[in-house]
C-alpha cells in the first residue's frame, strides 16, 4: 500500500473520530431525553416556527394557552370534552338562546363561516350556553335548526353553570356575568377565539405585531364595520381558519 493511501486512510479515521467525539454523544443525549421522536411535545410543537403558520400563539407567562379540559352535554344529548376536538380547528362562543342582542349575530356569522368550510372533516365550533337553567339539549337543538347547524362537529353545550363560568371567565378569558340589569339578564363577550388542531389559543397579530387574541364575532363582512366604525374580522377569520386547516 502506497504511503498516499495510508495518509488518506488515516485522514478518513481521524475525521470518524472527530465526528464519534463530537456529535455521538449529543446524538445519544437527544434520543435519551426523548427529543429525536415522532410525537414531539405540544409545547415544542407551538414553539417550533418551522411548522405552523405566521398565527401568534396565545402566551401567558411565556407558555402557549391550551383550552382548558371541559366536559357537556350537546343538542344531541352526548357528552362532548375538548378531547373530541383533538385533530380539529374550531371556533369557540359563549352565547345564550334567549339572547335578544349579540347573540343572534354572532351566530348568524358563525352560519357563514360553516358555510364556508362544508366539507372540511376538521372543522368545528364549539357553542357554549350561559344559561344552562333553560338551555337544555332539546331547547338547544331546536335553536341549532332553526339558525341552520349542520357542520356535525358543531356542538351546542349545556350543563353545569359554574363550570361554564369558570370556563368563560378563566379559561378563555371571555367575559360572562349573570346581570338582572342587562337586556336577557346576562352580560358577555361577543368575540370569538380560535383553536388549532393541538388545541392551542391562535389569532393573527396587528400592525404592532401583537396577537389580536380574539375576533369580534358581532359585525358581519356584509356590514363590514360597526357603529363606530370599527371594521368586522369575519373575513379575517375565514382566512385564518384556513391558515391552521393548512397546519
Amino acid at each position: 500500500m502506497s504511503k498516499k493511501n495510508n495518509y488518506s486512510y488515516i485522514g478518513i479515521s481521524l475525521i470518524i473520530l472527530v465526528f464519534g467525539i463530537i456529535f455521538v454523544p449529543k446524538i445519544v443525549d437527544r434520543i435519551s431525553n426523548s427529543d429525536v421522536t415522532r410525537n414531539e411535545s405540544r409545547s415544542d410543537f407551538a414553539n417550533d416556527k418551522t411548522k405552523v403558520s405566521d398565527l401568534a400563539f396565545i402566551e401567558i407567562n411565556g407558555v402557549a394557552k391550551k383550552v382548558p379540559q371541559f366536559s357537556f352535554t350537546n343538542q344531541d344529548g352526548k357528552t362532548i370534552s375538548n378531547k373530541d376536538y383533538e385533530g380539529k380547528v374550531y371556533v369557540v362562543e359563549f352565547f345564550f338562546t334567549t339572547c335578544p342582542t349579540i347573540c343572534p349575530r354572532m351566530n348568524a356569522n358563525l352560519i357563514q363561516i360553516q358555510n364556508a368550510f362544508k366539507g372540511f372533516e376538521n372543522f368545528g365550533v364549539a357553542s357554549f350556553t350561559i344559561n344552562p337553567e333553560h338551555d337544555t339539549p332539546e331547547i338547544l337543538k331546536a335553536y341549532a335548526t332553526d339558525y341552520g347547524v349542520t357542520n356535525p362537529n358543531w356542538n351546542l353545550m349545556t350543563g353545569d353553570r359554574d363550570a361554564i363560568f369558570k370556563l368563560s371567565n378563566e379559561g378563555f378569558n371571555l367575559y360572562t356575568a349573570e346581570e338582572e340589569d342587562a337586556v336577557g339578564g346576562f352580560e358577555h363577550s361577543g368575540n370569538f377565539a380560535l383553536i388549532d388542531k393541538n388545541g392551542f389559543i391562535r389569532s393573527r397579530k396587528d400592525e404592532f405585531g401583537n396577537p389580536i387574541i380574539y375576533y369580534r364575532g358581532i359585525v358581519s363582512e356584509t356590514e363590514k364595520v360597526d357603529e363606530d366604525g370599527v371594521p368586522e374580522e369575519i373575513t379575517a377569520l375565514k382566512a385564518d381558519i384556513k391558515k391552521l386547516l393548512s397546519e
